[in-house]
């Protein structure tokens, strides 16, 4: 059986098959998750807006004109929702380790090789929530989450050249704030 584009799931949504909406939301769902957590970083509040990005999406598949590929559609749905509760929300301190790590016993003699990565990580969370959300979502996007140039600009509604004018402005700005850090 061969795997059904975005296009065909969308149209079987459409028409009512949970199934197929289901496919989308698993295809989708890590990326997603992945953007709004690093905007957000707050994992939990990052699961309750994936949800709200895939219902929003569910809600507005009629209106999906297909001009645009859905990813980039939904992606600017999660934009959207994150500059939403940039805006509404105060910034809030995790505690949880990032994913992938694990808690393990410490060698009092031993040197802890973990702990340059977990505070370079850190610095670059402070220096990430310092940026403003726009300048977040283009960092983000692009170096952490691979987004292209064009996908960025179709999902921010931004010409090219300007959102590789914020990019690099973005940088430069993120670059100030690490060395400032030391």
């Amino acid at each position: 059986m061969t795997e059904q584009s975005d296009a065909d799931l969308v149209a079987l949504a459409r028409d009512g098959d949970g199934q197929a909406f289901a496919g989308l939301v698993e295809r989708h769902h890590r990326p997603v998750f992945g953007l709004v957590l690093r905007t957000l970083g707050n994992r939990a509040r990052a699961e309750e807006l994936t949800q709200e990005v895939f219902l929003r999406v569910y809600r507005g598949l009629k209106y999906f004109r297909g001009q645009a590929r859905l990813s980039t559609w939904i992606y600017r749905i999660a934009v959207n929702l994150c500059i939403e509760e940039r805006a509404a929300a105060r910034p809030e301190v995790s505690l949880d380790l990032p994913d992938g790590w694990e808690r393990r016993p410490m060698d009092p003699g031993g040197v802890d090789q973990a702990f340059g990565a977990i505070e370079l990580k850190d610095r670059l969370a402070k220096a990430l929530a310092r940026l403003t959300p726009r300048e977040r979502m283009l960092v983000t996007g692009h170096y952490l989450r691979d987004v292209q140039y064009e996908a960025l600009a179709e999902a921010m509604d931004m010409p090219l050249g300007t959102v590789k004018t914020h990019l690099f402005r973005a940088k430069a700005k993120l670059r100030k704030l690490l060395e400032e850090e030391l």
